[in-house]
């Protein structure tokens, strides 16, 4: 079975809705040692699972599906796999955190259907240049990267 290689460490920005990675965090794709590993580095900022606001009743932006969401986050954002092969790694990770059923197949099929903007998106934004990578980490919960800043 696959595994998260380390444990998940974030802090809040004050933006009120980005988190910044506060040390390396990984996923084993497929099965545990299989080498085909999801290396997701210090500084890398997340929004978790970019649920619609009138959902968060039911699906909030964090849940037990937490980790597998900054996996997916760092996979649209890289690109270094197709869209669906990170959407697979998604619903992979959430089986791994034993997420209901109900929940991941909601959420799966939510990345599937509507995750192409954001896909398409990020797309852009590097070709222009930016990063989702701080380059210096923040010390003061106030802070926000410059990189991030300069995305908005």
């Amino acid at each position: 079975m696959s595994r998260f290689t380390e444990i998940l460490i974030v802090s809040p920005l004050s933006d009120g809705r980005t988190w910044v990675t506060r040390k390396e965090f990984g996923y084993d794709v497929g099965e545990e040692g299989s080498g085909d590993t999801i290396e997701v580095p210090e500084g890398f900022m997340t929004d978790f699972a970019s649920v619609p606001r009138p959902l968060w009743v039911f699906l909030p932006r964090w849940g037990k599906y937490g980790n597998a969401a900054v996996i997916h986050d760092y996979c649209y954002w890289e690109q270094q796999r197709t869209k669906r092969q990170a959407d697979d790694i998604f619903r992979e990770a959430m089986k791994v955190l034993e997420v209901p059923p109900v929940t991941s197949w909601f959420m799966y099929w939510a990345v599937r259907l509507f995750g192409g903007p954001a896909w398409a998106g990020n797309r852009k934004k590097r070709e222009l240049g930016k990063t989702r990578v701080a380059a210096a980490m923040p010390v003061k919960s106030v802070a926000v990267p410059a990189t991030l800043q300069a995305q908005e």
